[in-house]
């Protein structure tokens, strides 16, 4: 057995759970348990709860100062830079992501806690003048504990952008890293101890969606839920939030659309369509999986990508040379490999790529051609390395295949027109469009999905408005007036 543990951070202390439940934490690489961590149930649900609940209404958090708040948030931020090699290595170690990009993830994630500790310091109200001689403005105060379930994918990166704007608002978080990779986030509690946050700001509760989940999402001691992962359980979130109607926002799967016109600049479009779909080995809800290229240039652009994508070092990801690695789960391998295996028996043809044969939980970078647009590899999200590849003539054909997905996360589209750039922008039913580049996220601007993608936005003002309560405040200054 490993002496590797990742406990709860509960209170300001990391703790076992009640009844000393563990769970076994993989390595996919080696293939091999590599650490344990507490399995949560209800009652530690509870008591997580109950610390944030009582941290939120009793303690100083929510009552301090905005630049005192920013200040704790910021060296919670410094630490992790301090740290990065070691939150890195974690990440690496737990779901197979190449170091140099897991590095690249605690810096954004680090960005993610800046970000919204200046965001609330500076932000102000609006004031609204009225001739009836009143005075009216709007204030935006916390709202209390906010229940943050963070996927694996990106196990610290995504836990930060939850976290960051819900406790820079004041509110107190408990955040449920995947069953996969609790260990980033769990060192990510231990930090913000360090760092001198109150008892109860943020807890760390460790285990899987149910019982740890669902009980904290159907407590009505939490004021809102923030929740990525699959559309499928986040139904299901939705479902249990709404017994106590706190308000949800849920960031889903995606079916994401790559739109190549002929006047692209083709090793820009070469480059960020392989970024899109075999970067962190295709295990992203932005992946552009969903290729269409136009007639004009479809021969020349299938060879450079395939090129590009048989040139991808694979291999360990502590390996400095590797950019494409290992799923990240023998489950995930093997939902994975279920869809590639079924391409040809549904009319596809897979130009490159497919199963490993050594033994390893990998896809190799697969590009498949030929696919009916009712095949599943096409319709549903696959959430691996897997890119179908589909020829188009015009424009309006384009974005009807585009936007017929019950998805709508992301797209992109590669031109050098620039009235068809934002003419196809507008078209795409998508709550983010990218012109020329992929991954690209400004923090103030709007994140989130349209249809089976998600429900509401977060990023600068969207968070502000979901993370707080807003309130209008009406004084009478002229009492002569009506």
């Amino acid at each position: 057995m490993s002496d590797t543990f990742f406990g709860h951070i509960i209170d300001g202390v990391e703790v076992e759970s009640l009844d000393g439940g563990r769970f076994d934490v993989y390595n996919p690489w080696t293939q091999e348990v590599w650490a344990q961590a507490a399995e949560g149930g209800e009652a530690d649900a509870d008591r997580a709860i109950a610390s944030a609940r009582t941290a939120f209404d009793e303690g100083p958090w929510p009552r301090m100062g905005r630049v005192e708040r920013a200040r704790l948030i910021h060296r919670l931020a410094d630490l992790m830079e301090e740290r990065t090699d070691e939150l890195a290595t974690l990440d690496s170690t737990n779901m197979g992501k190449p170091l140099a990009q897991a590095k690249h993830d605690v810096a954004r994630s680090a960005d993610n806690f800046r970000f919204f500790a200046d965001h609330q310091r500076d932000h102000v109200g609006s004031v609204f003048p009225m001739d009836s001689g009143h005075h009216t403005y709007s204030e935006f105060g916390p709202v209390g504990v906010v229940a943050a379930i963070s996927p694996w994918n990106f196990p610290l990166m995504m836990a930060t952008w939850k976290i960051a704007p819900a406790i820079a608002w004041g509110n107190t978080c408990i955040i449920k890293p995947s069953e996969d990779t609790p260990a980033s986030v769990t060192l990510l509690g231990r930090l913000a101890v360090e760092a001198g946050f109150p008892p109860g700001v943020l807890n760390v509760l460790n285990g899987h969606g149910a019982p740890a989940g669902a009980a904290l999402t159907g407590d009505d001691r939490v004021d809102r839920v923030t929740f990525t992962g699959s559309s499928t359980t986040g139904k299901a979130v939705m479902a249990s939030a709404s017994t106590h109607l706190a308000p949800v926002s849920l960031e889903l799967g995606g079916k994401g659309a790559n739109v190549v016109f002929d006047d692209a600049d083709l090793d820009n479009a070469v480059h960020w369509a392989v970024e899109a779909i075999f970067r962190n080995s295709g295990q992203i809800c932005l992946a552009g999986s969903r290729l269409f290229v136009q007639d004009g240039i479809y021969d020349e652009f299938m060879e450079r990508f395939q090129a590009a994508a048989e040139a991808l070092p694979i291999g360990d990801p502590f390996d400095p040379e590797t950019k494409f690695s290992v799923l990240a789960s023998k489950r995930h391998y093997d939902k994975v490999v279920g869809y590639v295996e079924g391409v040809e028996a549904t009319g596809g043809t897979i130009r490159t790529g497919g199963v490993d044969s050594e033994g390893r939980w990998l896809v190799r970078p697969t590009i498949i051609e030929d696919l009916p647009l009712d095949a599943p590899a096409y319709r549903e999200e696959i959430f691996g390395p897997v890119c179908v590849v589909n020829r188009f003539s015009t424009e309006d054909e384009v974005v009807h295949l585009a936007n017929d997905t019950r998805y709508g996360l992301n797209a992109m589209l590669f031109t050098e027109g620039l009235s068809r750039a934002h003419r196809v922008s507008s078209r795409l039913k998508a709550g983010t469009v990218w012109v020329n580049c992929f991954f690209i996220r400004d923090l103030r601007t709007p994140f989130g999905g349209v249809g089976d993608s998600g429900v509401g936005r977060e990023g600068g003002d969207f968070s502000r408005e979901f993370f707080t309560e807003p309130k209008a405040v009406v004084m009478q200054i002229d009492r002569t007036s009506a």
